[in-house]
């Protein structure tokens, strides 16, 4: 058995913004598995300034985990605990290596073409006309689950497209959840969560940054609209700092993304944990090509969610790799008879 590695550059249809800036392109790794004539393909999906394995020694470790791909990939794993992105993309690839067919993962009714998954409809940042524009196209497309990036534009300009889209669409019509990806200060967030109440949110994704327990835990316990961790939990490795995590801050939802938390393991970890609680989950995909969408797709659907996931990103780039995923009437489809097409 033998394993290689390489690099890609995804290139982004249109700038696309967020709270930490405007992405224009997004690198990604393949770990790729040979053996006996058969092949697993495996994304490392890093995002710069936010994956905890944003470190110098990078590649550094993507070349010893090849050069020690014999190990299997538990314990491959366990020695790959501070590479979230690079455990997940060990997982992919000896998943695809073990499949007999390398792209589908986890035969199912999805992967049959006879199920589908809703998804989010994901509203980029931008000129409020730019943002407007997305909303509409995607309530026409037929998403009635519609995710808006907020807290890089005028937070008044951002509360006009809520209530744009509140005065044509009421609640039960489409589903308006809302992320500011930490741009809340402390001190303003639960001002800013009692406007945004007032029209009727899902929730919102990490009001404020990571890393302030305190902080999170009393907005939690007061805010008018639930709230939803996802870079809370990106860099807790250990299983008894998880539940602590959880149990002081008592979110309404986790947001699961696999290349960011340990790939399918580390976020199993975190479901069993919430279990027996309130706490709800949906897991999105995090800007991965179509490799690592597909492999996060797939596992997706055999946890057989109850709400929309966020994993309608396939179609951001211009370079990505031709797949079965499709998407249509809010919904992602797995098409079977469509052929794979993955070239470095």
């Amino acid at each position: 058995m033998t394993a290689e590695y390489k690099k890609f550059i995804l290139n982004f249809k249109r700038p696309s913004g967020t709270s930490r800036g405007v992405l224009t392109t997004k690198e990604t790794w393949f770990i790729i598995i040979h053996s006996d004539n058969h092949k697993g393909i495996g994304e490392c999906g890093i995002l710069r300034s936010l994956s905890i394995d944003d470190r110098p020694d990078y590649e550094e470790k993507l070349k010893w985990t090849c050069e020690n791909i014999a190990l299997g990939k538990e314990k491959l794993w366990e020695e790959l605990i501070e590479f979230p992105s690079i455990q997940f993309g060990v997982e992919m690839a000896f998943r695809s290596l073990e499949a007999a067919n390398p792209f589908e993962l986890f035969p199912s009714e999805f992967t049959k073409g006879r199920d589908s998954i809703p998804i989010n409809g994901l509203i980029w940042m931008g000129e409020k006309d730019y943002m407007k524009s997305q909303i509409e196209e995607k309530i026409a497309s037929g998403f009635n689950c519609i995710k808006l990036k907020i807290g890089a534009i005028d937070f008044q300009a951002e509360l006009e497209l809520l209530k744009y889209i509140r005065k044509e669409f009421s609640s039960e019509e489409i589903e308006l959840r809302v992320d500011a990806n930490g741009a809340f200060a402390p001190s303003e967030a639960l001002e800013k969560l009692q406007k945004l109440s007032d029209f009727e949110l899902h929730s919102i994704e990490q009001p404020i940054k990571q890393g302030q327990i305190e902080e999170m835990a009393d907005l939690c316990s007061r805010t008018p609209l639930p709230v939803a961790l996802d870079e809370e939990l990106i860099g807790v490795f250990d299983v008894t700092k998880k539940e602590k995590l959880i149990q002081t801050i008592q979110p309404q939802y986790l947001i699961f993304k696999p290349s960011l938390i340990g790939g399918y393991r580390g976020t199993q970890e975190w479901m069993d944990l919430i279990e027996k609680q309130e706490t709800c989950w949906w897991i999105t995909s995090a800007l991965e090509s179509n490799i690592g969408l597909n492999a996060i797709s797939q596992w997706t659907y055999t946890k057989q969610p109850n709400m929309p996931q966020g994993l309608g990103t396939g179609g951001l780039y211009t370079n990505n790799f031709n797949c079965p995923l499709e998407v249509h009437s809010g919904k992602i489809h797995y098409n079977p008879e469509i052929c794979w097409d993955f070239k470095l």
